[in-house]
């Protein structure tokens, strides 16, 4: 399960410059759903990945998970900070996990811990990778998906791609607070390489009837990342 309690990621700043088509002849356009199909393989086959996760219409009280930034390495490790809401109060939280174990370093200690994530909101954040229950997963289900405007970030190309989630499906990936409504999502994927740079999901995460966002961040596809289980504090 990749973030149970929370979540929405935001590195850069996007730069909106429609591109212009080029016309005569060529290759047929790629449509929405090979584009997000190529984007689900290439992520599949990503040996890690770094992320920056933010939220916008996040709780204010109670326990939620409203950011972080952090390495995601296969077949199941994290390692990097999550930004927590806990009892009014926003902690950030130095986190390990390595095959389904999470380590967090509490707040007022200077080793790390053992901990359930559930209790601050989130889930197991080494399962980003997971085919089956990680980002992926939500390239897989889009539904009604739509070819949107080309932009150039940082340099590089990437085609938007607006789509629908299942609520059912983002409740187990995610989060939701009523899974029978359906999740907007719009994806943004650059055009060479196929790598998901972006995604951002609008839905009620924290609140029926109440929409959040959650947008993350994806960069540094099959970077030497090497992760492993810290020394108990």
């Amino acid at each position: 399960m990749l973030l149970r309690r929370a979540a929405g990621f935001v590195t850069g700043v996007l730069i909106a410059v429609p591109l212009v088509a080029g016309c005569g002849g060529g290759e047929p356009e790629e449509t929405a759903d090979q584009l997000l199909s190529r984007a689900r393989t290439t992520l599949d086959e990503a040996s890690s990945l770094h992320f920056v996760l933010t939220s916008e219409g996040a709780p204010t009280t109670g326990t939620a998970l409203v950011g972080g930034e952090g390495d995601v390495a296969r077949p199941a490790s994290f390692q990097g900070t999550l930004q927590v809401l806990a009892a009014g109060s926003a902690l950030d939280l130095a986190v390990v996990s390595v095959d389904g174990t999470v380590h967090a370093q509490l707040p007022f200690t200077t080793g790390y811990s053992i901990v359930d994530p559930a209790q601050f909101g989130f889930g197991d954040p080494g399962a980003l990778l997971d085919p089956e229950t990680g980002i992926s997963r939500l390239l897989a289900d889009a539904g009604s998906a739509e070819l949107g405007e080309e932009r150039r970030v940082d340099g590089e190309v990437v085609r938007e791609v607006t789509a629908e989630l299942p609520g059912e499906l983002v409740e187990q990936v995610l989060t939701s607070e009523d899974p029978s409504q359906p999740v907007q999502a719009r994806f943004s994927v650059a055009t060479d390489s196929g790598e998901l740079r972006r995604a951002e999901l609008t839905g009620p995460f924290h609140t029926a009837g109440q929409d959040a966002t959650f947008t993350i961040e994806l960069s540094d596809f099959g970077a030497d990342v090497e992760i492993t289980a810290p020394p108990a504090g």
